[in-house]
Formats: C-alpha cells, structure tokens, sequence
C-alpha cells in the first residue's frame, strides 16, 4: 500500500461487529449535527457514501478541525494515534482506527481535552458529535476510502 495524500474522498461504512467501546466524554448538550457550517446536517447523510477529507501532511493534521464552526461528513487524521480538542469550537466524534480501518474506538470530546492515545491506532476519524452513532459506527466496524489519493512507495 502507498502513502495518504492530502484531499478528498468518499467515507464507506462496511458491516461488521458489535463491541461496546463507545464513551461519551461529557455532556456535548445537543451539539451533534447541527449543521452549523451552513450545510446540512451530516447526521441525516447517507452512510453509504459519505464526504470525506484526508489530511496526511503534518500542516493538514495539525490544522485538523481547528477555526471551522462545523465539518461537513468526515475528517481522516493518518497517521494517528491520538487527538486533543484544545481550541476547538464544538465537541467532536472520533473513532480510532486500525491498520486496516477497523474501528479500535468510538469517543465524544469536548473542547478542551485530550484524547489517550491507542497503541493500535493508525488513522483518527472525526466529525460533529453525535454523528457516528448515527452512521453506526462503532468498535468492530471496517470502514472503507474510495477515491483516495495515495502515493506508491516502491
């Protein structure tokens, strides 16, 4: 497989198990999917094909959702083990993903926090708050990129 580029995609949630490590960090009152970067709400949104932005390069991944009121589908952190909310604007899902795009966990954060990083994780998915129970998301999913932009490393 290549390296992850930075652009954008499309976000596939596939079938698969169950598991229970889902966990809210705080109340996040009503915050998910609201819609507030002036598009609809991502939590009515198909999960069958979702928007996806990917952000491989350390500028996109440092900038990640930092100065944006709202994120319209997804954003895809590789590689990542863990995040922090400090100087965000709203509180955020974020599913921590394996090697091969399994989900490992499922948080909600507030502003303001830090995320524990997972020794498993090699990509961070994030979005509003709320959304990816929504979608179904949760540990023991796979989820798929169609469309992404990769570079080959042989």
């Amino acid at each position: 497989m290549g390296r992850w580029r930075d652009g954008r995609a499309t976000l596939r949630i596939e079938d698969g198990g169950g598991g229970g490590d889902v966990e809210a960090a705080g109340d996040v009152n009503g915050i998910a999917g609201n819609g507030n970067d002036g598009t609809d709400s991502p939590a009515t949104a198909s999960p069958e094909a979702l928007p996806l932005e990917i952000a491989a390069s350390y500028r996109a991944r440092t900038r990640g959702l930092l100065k944006r009121d709202g994120v319209r589908g997804a954003l895809l952190l590789t590689p990542a083990g863990s995040v922090h909310t400090f100087r965000m604007r709203f509180a955020i899902d974020v599913a921590y993903l394996d090697r091969r795009m399994n989900v490992i966990a499922v948080r909600t954060m507030k502003p303001g926090r830090l995320g524990l990083p997972r020794l498993r994780s090699r990509h961070v998915l994030e979005t509003e708050a709320g959304v990816m129970a929504g979608w179904g998301l949760r540990p023991g999913v796979r989820i798929s990129v169609d469309g992404q932009a990769t570079t080959n490393t042989n």
